[in-house]
Order: structure tokens, then sequence, then C-alpha cells
């Protein structure tokens, strides 16, 4: 197997691991919160944590350590899986970019559209638009696990390029509408680790430590800026070399991104499912879901992305601007266009960016986990169907 269809297929198999491992944080949560346990789970999240050095000070509830702290170790492993697949990888070129990238547009785009639709009414919950316009690349990938060799390698790959290209989107939209307050003093010392890190990346440093530690610094002073923390694990990631200065030596990036993966995917993401997917079922019943605010984020995650992905896909190939993968069918891109409403970590994430009021998380989770549970349903049922088909 050439080496990269073999990182490929590696990166697949960890990916689809890591999504089972998701779904099991998020049903732990589920049960914490419905059982007696509930007290030691809500006082676990709430419990004040605090690092201070002089009169540099950030207290934070450990809830918000995990979002904001730890999310940016995520952010920044997505921003070395997205510099490695642009210069050599799925997106290196416009013949392999163009069609996920079109599919990526539709999957973000008409999911807001389906959300602003049913919201319309509701003014207060519009700023929710972004919410199902997000894919969970390990939860997906771990439904499609579950189908073995009835999905073809080639539709795995689509897949994950089309999150790429989905998680570039949610880094743009949570930069763009999901900033607070600014302080000019703060976003000019995240300018010079900015500059720092340039500099380091032209002065052909190579050693992960000091990019790491400037990045520290810059997710300091992004986080008292009151832009997201989470955008300086981006900004750091893109300044971290693909390639050594001598010949026959290991990538810096590649390196780190060996590192950095299990530990995200085995760490991070179960972490945040764990804090992130506790759902009070406590007096809920059908009208919970009839709610314009979790309504909206079903209908833009089953309804919306389905038809933005199928839709887009479908477009690309009718005037001639992409082709599909060879050995995928219609039916097969139908399956991957449902799989995508699997929103889940990212959906969750911006929806905790989008409301401030903890009251309205609720039912942000009760919507995602709705939407993704029935979108990643439909998809196995779909593509069980077109794998079965294929073999007799």
């Amino acid at each position: 197997m050439p080496v990269t269809l073999r990182a490929i297929d590696e990166f697949l198999r960890r990916e689809s691991a890591a999504g089972i491992l998701l779904f099991g944080a998020a049903l732990l949560a589920m049960l914490a919160i419905n059982t007696a346990l509930a007290p030691l789970y809500d006082g676990l999240l709430s419990t004040p944590v605090s690092i201070r050095v002089g009169a540099l000070e950030i207290a934070k509830p450990l809830l918000l350590w995990i979002n904001d702290g730890l999310m940016a170790v995520f952010f920044f492993l997505i921003g070395l899986e997205v510099k490695r697949e642009v210069i050599e990888g799925e997106l290196s070129s416009r013949d392999k970019a163009v069609l996920p990238l079109i599919a990526a547009v539709g999957g973000m785009a008409v999911p807001a559209l389906v959300f602003v639709a049913i919201n319309a009414s509701s003014p207060a919950h519009l700023k929710g638009w972004a919410i199902p316009a997000a894919t969970d690349i390990a939860f997906a990938l771990g439904v499609i696990a579950l189908l073995g060799r009835r999905v073809p390698a080639a539709l795995k790959i689509l897949l994950l390029a089309i999150a790429i290209f989905d998680d570039i989107g949610a880094i743009v939209i949570i930069a763009l509408f999901y900033t607070a307050d600014v302080s000019t003093f703060a976003l000019a010392l995240a300018a010079l680790g900015i500059v720092t890190l340039v500099a380091l990346n032209r002065l052909g440093v190579v050693r992960p430590a000091a990019y790491v530690l400037v990045g520290i610094f810059l997710w300091v002073c992004v986080l008292k800026s009151g832009v997201h923390a989470t955008l300086a694990g981006v900004v750091t990631a893109l300044a971290v070399p693909l390639s050594a200065r001598k010949p026959g030596t290991a990538s810096p990036l590649k390196a780190l991104e060996h590192v950095l993966h299990p530990w995200v995917a085995f760490g991070v993401l179960p972490l945040f499912a764990f804090a992130n997917a506790g759902v009070s079922l406590d007096g809920i019943g059908v009208d919970a879901l009839t709610d314009p605010l979790p309504l909206g984020i079903v209908g833009g995650l089953v309804v919306g992305k389905q038809l933005g992905v199928f839709g887009a896909i479908l477009a690309a190939v009718r005037f001639n601007l992409a082709a599909l993968p060879a050995g995928v069918s219609w039916p097969q891109i139908y399956g991957l266009a449902c799989l995508t409403g699997v929103g889940f970590t990212m959906s969750l994430f911006i929806g905790s960016l989008a409301f401030e009021d903890m009251a309205q998380m609720n039912p942000i989770r009760i919507g995602v986990l709705a939407g993704s549970l029935v979108s990643g349903v439909l998809g196995y049922m779909v593509l069980r169907s077109t794998g079965s088909a294929q073999k007799t």
C-alpha cells in the first residue's frame, strides 16, 4: 500500500474508533445527569479552576477550561491536518478539492437556511444559525466503521475531505460571528505572537516546543482579547513547518500530528462530549423537540445537510465541475450526505458560543443529539442497504 493511502487508512481507523468512544462518553454524560449522580456531574463541571502569574489571572469553571483550553488543542490538530492536506494531501490539487469543497459549502449553507426559516419568528434564536452547519468527522467515521467493507475507501476519503472543508468553514464562522468585545491591547500582543510564529517558520526552526510555547502565549492573549481562544490553536498550527531543512529528517508537522492525534481522539474529544452532552430529561416531552430552537437544529442536521451536500454534489457533477470518485454510486453519495448531519462535537461547541444563557443549552443539546442520532441511523441504513445490493 502506498505511503499516502496507508496514512489515510490509519487516520480513518483511528477516527472511527474515536467516534465509538465519543458515543460512549455522551451516553455516560446522559446517565450521570439523569440519575443520582447529577449533583456530582454538575459540581464537577462548575468546579472553579484558576491560574495566576502576578497580575495575570485566568479563572474559569472546569467546563470552560475544557471548552476554551482543551478544544484549542483540538483546533491545533485541525490546523495541522488542514495544512498537510492542502500542501500534499487530498486537497492539494483542483481536481481533488473541487467536489468536497462544493459539497461542504452546500452542506453549511442549506442547514443554516433551514434553521433560520424555522426560527424566523424567534429573533433571539437566530444567532444559533451555524449550529447545524457542522459535521463531526469522528462520529461519522465511527458509523462507517460499523459497515466494514460495505463502504468503499473512496467514499470514506470523500467524507474526510468534506469534513476538512467543513472544519475550515467552522473556524471562519467562529472568527467572524462569535467574537465578544475586543481588547485592542490583548490583540496587539496576539499579533506579536503571530509575528514570532512566522519568524520561527522563516528561520527554519523545527523544534515543536518552540511553536507550542509561543502558541500558549498566543492562546492567553487571544483569550483575553475577546476573540475565541481556540482560534489560537489554528494559527499556531499553520506556522509549524511541513518539511524539515535536512534531507531524510522527519516532518515536524507530521511528527507533531502523529503524537497529538491519539490524545485528541481518545482524550480531548471524549472529555468534551462528557462535559457538554449531559441533557436532563426531567420534564421533557414531545414539545421539547417542537420548540423552534431544537427543531431548527434537527431540521438543519437531518434535512438541511442531506439537501445541501447531495444537491451540491449532484449539481457539481451535472455541470461538469467535478466527477464522482471511482466505484462510488449515487445511493452511497446520499448515505454520505445523511452522515454529514452528525454534527455533535462542533455543533455543541458552536452552540456554547452562540448562547451565553445556560438555560438555552439543554434545548441545544436536545436538538444536536436528536439530529445527529437520526442522521447517523439513516446514513447507516442507507449505506448498509447499498452495500448489500452491491454484494449480491
